[in-house]
């Protein structure tokens, strides 16, 4: 039988079975795509040591496999952090000394047991402040109210001539707070030394200092005139000792005699007792000055065998000296140089059979 002819598909049926085909077709490119992002994605793991990817900030080094030198993105980031790191110290630094450009202020010191100073070897008391040494010979003290950042601040500076009187007295700090500590020198926290400003009515006195640092002492002043007080102290302030000499003067209303000062001689008496002198200060360098106390034997007397204040006639600069440890021959020696020409009256205070004595001389440098 001759072939039949075949029946041509309807065209419902083509187009589903190309549908089909295509999806197919698709199905397999989407499986390739995914296999070969697969496969990238393991080399890029094998490529990296850690098998991550690094953060943005790891400090991970990510090297290249054949040399181990780190990649370009990862120097770039070594770098930017060392710049940073670099920029940090300096503005510390910067901090720093604008901190330091500012001091902090002093603190006052607590009241505190005073703090003993050994002065066994002979030596000079003056001011420490701007101002009060001179060009040749010893430095002198008690010719300001403030020095060293201290201030004498008396709480009244007029007396009756002959009655006593209490003498009270603070020594601020820089702060206005009075300061409470001190070293003890020669037994005590604070000498103060009285006298007229003819050089008459010599005292010297130790006050006593109340815990909120005022120092209080009866005072006698015998006749009118202007006196001077000189307060000689190591003060404690602020974790440093501060030696110097403030002085203030004292008015005594009424009418003032002047005494003249007396003629140079090496020999006075005092209570019963003859004292003289030898040597011969000067201003260029430091001189002997010997001693002699006949009728008694020198005792000891606030730590030494005597104590020399010295005071310029004129605008009475102070001088303050202590001796040698031991006696010389019986004798108390000195070393002194005198701040200036000129006349001074030089005050020797001493000790003899438990009796403080004081010895005084017209002393002339020429």
């Amino acid at each position: 039988m001759p072939d039949q002819p075949q029946k041509a598909q309807p065209a419902e049926s083509k187009a589903a079975e190309s549908k089909a085909v295509g999806s197919e077709a698709e199905s397999n490119a989407e499986g390739k795509a995914t296999e070969s992002k697969a496969v990238k994605a393991d080399k890029a793991d094998e490529a990296s040591p850690s098998g991550k990817k690094p953060g943005k900030w790891a400090l991970d080094v990510d090297v290249k496999p054949d040399t181990g030198e780190p990649t370009r993105n990862e120097g770039f980031r070594f770098a930017a952090f060392g710049a940073l790191l670099i920029v940090v110290l300096f503005a510390g630094y910067g901090l720093g000394r604008l901190n330091n450009g500012t001091p902090a202020p002093a603190a006052q010191t607590p009241s505190a047991a005073p703090t003993a100073i050994n002065e066994n070897m002979p030596h000079t008391h003056g001011a420490t402040g701007a101002g009060t040494t001179t060009t040749a010979g010893a430095a002198v003290g008690g010719l300001s109210l403030s020095s060293d950042g201290l201030t004498l601040h008396p709480a009244a500076t007029t007396f009756q001539a002959g009655k006593p009187q209490p003498l009270r007295f603070t020594v601020d700090a820089t702060g206005g707070a009075p300061v409470t500590s001190y070293a003890i020198v020669h037994d005590k926290p604070l000498h103060l030394i009285v006298l007229r400003r003819d050089l008459t009515g010599f005292q010297h006195l130790h006050p006593e200092m109340a815990a909120d640092g005022t120092w209080s002492v009866d005072l006698t002043l015998p006749a009118p005139g202007v006196y001077r007080m000189i307060a000689d102290f190591t003060a404690l302030v602020g974790g440093r000792q501060i030696a110097t000499t403030l002085g203030t003067d004292l008015i005594v209303a009424g009418d003032y005699v002047p005494v003249p000062l007396p003629a140079p001689e090496r020999t006075t008496t005092t209570g019963g007792l003859t004292v003289s002198y030898a040597g011969t200060p000067g201003t260029q360098a430091v001189q002997p000055l010997l001693m002699t106390v006949t009728g008694g034997a020198v005792e000891p007397y606030l730590g030494a065998y005597g104590h020399l204040v010295v005071m310029r006639q004129g605008d009475l600069a102070y001088v303050h000296v202590h001796p040698e440890q031991q006696l010389v021959d019986g004798k108390v020696k000195f070393w002194i140089t005198a701040p200036s020409p000129g006349d001074y009256r030089m005050f020797f205070d001493f000790q003899v059979a438990g009796k403080v004595h004081t010895a005084a001389w017209t002393l002339r440098v020429s």
